[in-house]
């Protein structure tokens, strides 16, 4: 059975952010992922997950100026001295929560130009290695190009090649159903392909990114096949509720308080 995480960032909405963790215990969920926790100090963080005795599946690596739509910058040549101070603001974070796997973003970047991916390359290598002797795994996620336009990181086949050349054994692939299904299609047999080198899961309604429950996928087969294929790792939910998250929860009841 799936261990799904609920992503905090999108849910829970309707309680400010530090209450989400509380509210998602009380849902279910024995796991948790967001975007980005710097706005909080990392102990309160920790004693939230504490409180609730929620593991806490992944979060984000510092993207840059968020508002002013900076999506990260791995694959920004001239970033790599604000990529290195990302991951030591990132490492208390980690400690606190106790998180295994980290998601380094690219950034808005052109993949034809061979500056940026050598810069990506580059800065991918560097997260993994840097995060390594912490027990931390670090993973790269393709994201579509009508959520994210410019966004370097925009094909799965690109990813797995980097991972598979790279040949690093911290460094996973973040496998999210929803871009995966607009991006490539032909989700069940990417898995199957892929599997290998997946870190973490995320899923989504497709084409709304709502609850996992309609729309193009069948999401209690794509479970199940989940655990034909012996994943382990989390499934984050990174949708957006319909309305309030409880009420969007029906999908979620026969998998609610999965292991750990």
């Amino acid at each position: 059975m799936p261990r799904f995480a609920a992503n905090l960032s999108m849910m829970f909405t309707e309680v400010p952010f530090l209450d989400r963790f509380d509210a998602a215990a009380k849902a279910g969920f024995t796991a948790v992922e967001f975007l980005f926790p710097y706005q909080h100090p990392a102990e309160a963080i920790g004693e939230r997950l504490k409180r609730n005795s929620l593991t806490q599946a992944l979060f984000n690596l510092p993207p840059g100026n968020w508002e002013a739509g900076e999506k990260g910058f791995a694959a920004l040549p001239e970033r790599f001295d604000d990529l290195k101070q990302s991951l030591h603001a990132a490492l208390p974070y980690a400690k606190a929560t106790g998180v295994k796997r980290v998601h380094l973003m690219a950034g808005i970047a052109n993949r034809a130009d061979v500056g940026a991916v050598a810069a990506f390359r580059k800065s991918v290598a560097h997260a993994a290695e840097f995060f390594a002797p912490h027990g931390l795994d670090v993973v790269i996620e393709p994201i579509n190009p009508r959520n994210v336009p410019g966004y370097f990181l925009n094909d799965f086949v690109f990813a797995r090649d980097l991972i598979d050349e790279l040949m690093i054994s911290n460094l996973k692939l973040q496998f999210d159903i929803y871009h995966c299904q607009i991006i490539h299609g032909d989700v069940t047999m990417r898995l199957r392909e892929m599997m290998p080198i997946i870190g973490h899961i995320q899923i989504a309604s497709i084409p709304s990114r709502n609850e996992p429950d309609s729309e193009e996928l069948n999401y209690p087969f794509v479970f199940a096949e989940l655990d034909r294929l012996g994943y382990r790792g989390f499934v984050g939910c990174e949708y957006n509720p319909r309305g309030k998250t409880t009420d969007g929860l029906g999908w979620f009841k026969p998998y609610a308080g999965a292991r750990r």
